[in-house]
């Protein structure tokens, strides 16, 4: 196979692992305020949103030093050691213990910094800067090919339901288990990329442990040497004049990542208007986000037809989708419905009502989310490419740790203040990602003149 292939493959099974993990992550993330609500046990009292809100706290603060994690072990073993506490965190719900749930939404949080910055540490090494956005954008359409799995058999399954019972709950989650464990294991199938004729040392020290030389023993005080050195760039990039102009961008990323994988389902589970079918209507909501997510990540990256024009407008069609879909739903949703009881909300929205046009928020969400993220994932792979997984680990500390904030006050803020905040948050962070993206372009430009 030649070495544009391998690399190629590496992307892929790297899409349908994450596809296969957050099929089932993502499904419980999507229900499973809906469904402590239903839960009837005087033992436990947690939360959806505080499960979530710790999850993404601790996810921010160990960004720090998961690239400290990836060059001891390496990527590959990253991926499948974090997946397999994803794992964990889905089987709590089988039996859910107050405890053991807050126990494993903290190890979740560290588990995500390691995966997703292994992530982007093995996309940028299996990528050159003419392929990064193609690469980002194929990653990202398989990962959210795993908004449909499992959102249709809740579809099917819960239509019609206004209560969930414990075997439905429990064949849920025994089911979702099972499947994130498969995705685990898919990571071992990646292979190390040919090297180049002049590596960079940032990405060698970054390159999987176990797919390297396998007869080469690296000393601790090595290992303790890459460590700091992973930790240092971490520190040193988020100090930089484009890390800190992105971290709006990636902060807006948070917010609304908390918004449609979350509170949205939510909301439309407690619109009494919607009838019986509310429950169900979070299934086929999360489905609309993952078709949404695959056609931006199919157009702006696999097909890449936008290089030409710069990654701005992008950005600018992902603000404008979401800025119609938060108009749309402080229409069409009760202002009540994030913090309703599990009986719903009895408050009227601005206009009756609309299945269909909360299932068409429903895609607008998962559009504007794809041009963000394919973007940042771009942006950031081609303007670090020597640093990748300290950039990334950057990348996700301040989304990860602003989507904590969104999930904290998503308990006690109406839904009206929430759209409001995301919306200001989206006008700042579409400015700032255009001020980088001018820069590149520019530098582009003095350099084409340089070589005349």
């Amino acid at each position: 196979m030649s070495p544009e292939g391998k690399t190629l493959l590496n992307i892929i099974i790297l899409g349908l692992g994450f596809m296969v993990i957050f099929t089932a992550f993502g499904t419980c993330g999507n229900i499973e305020q809906t469904v402590i609500k239903s839960f009837n046990s005087t033992e436990f009292h947690g939360s959806g949103y505080t499960s979530m809100a710790i999850i993404y706290a601790v996810f921010s603060a160990s960004n720090l030093i998961a690239p400290s994690v990836i060059a001891v072990i390496g990527p590959q073993l990253s991926l499948f050691f974090s997946g397999l506490v994803y794992s964990g965190y889905i089987a709590v719900f089988i039996h859910p213990y107050t405890s053991s749930f807050y126990t494993l939404s903290v190890l979740l949080g560290i588990a995500a910094a390691v995966l997703w910055t292994a992530q982007g540490n093995l996309l940028t090494i299996n990528s050159k800067d003419s392929t990064i956005g193609r690469n980002s954008g194929i990653f990202w359409a398989l990962m959210q090919f795993s908004l449909f799995f499992g959102n249709l058999y809740i579809f099917f399954a819960w239509r019609g339901k206004s209560h969930i019972t414990d075997k439905d709950r429990q064949t849920v989650f025994i089911t979702l288990t099972v499947i994130s464990l498969v995705g685990n294991f898919l990571f071992f199938l990646i292979q190390r990329p040919d090297p180049e004729p002049a590596p960079s040392d940032a990405s060698e020290s970054l390159l999987p442990a176990d797919i390297s030389d396998s007869n080469s023993v690296v000393p601790s005080q090595s290992l303790c040497s890459q460590a700091f050195e992973a930790f240092k760039k971490s520190i040193q990039l988020a100090m930089t004049k484009e890390m800190l102009l992105l971290s709006i961008p990636f902060a807006y990323s948070g917010l609304e990542l908390t918004f449609y994988s979350g509170v949205y389902g939510t909301c439309l589970g407690a619109m009494t208007q919607f009838g019986d079918d509310a429950k169900g209507l979070i299934g086929l909501s999360g489905i609309l986000i993952g078709v949404g997510e695959i056609l931006g990540g199919g157009v702006f990256g696999i097909l890449d037809k936008c290089n030409r024009f710069g990654r701005n407008p992008v950005v600018f069609l992902g603000l404008f989708t979401h800025i119609v879909a938060f108009f749309l739903i402080f229409l069409n949703i009760a202002s009540d419905a994030p913090v309703a009881p599990e009986e719903g909300t009895q408050m009227q929205a601005f206009i009756q009502p609309s299945v269909t046009v909360a299932l068409i928020c429903s895609f607008l969400l998962g559009l504007g989310d794809s041009c963000f993220n394919t973007q940042l994932i771009s942006i950031v792979g081609f303007l670090f490419r020597e640093d990748s997984a300290s950039a990334f680990a950057v990348f996700k500390f301040v989304q990860s740790i602003t989507a904590a904030v969104a999930f904290f006050y998503s308990n006690y803020f109406l839904l009206h203040w929430q759209l409001l905040i995301m919306v200001l948050a989206g006008f700042l962070g579409t400015i700032t990602f255009f001020v980088v993206e001018w820069g590149i372009i520019s530098s582009r430009r003095d350099s084409d003149y340089d070589s005349i």
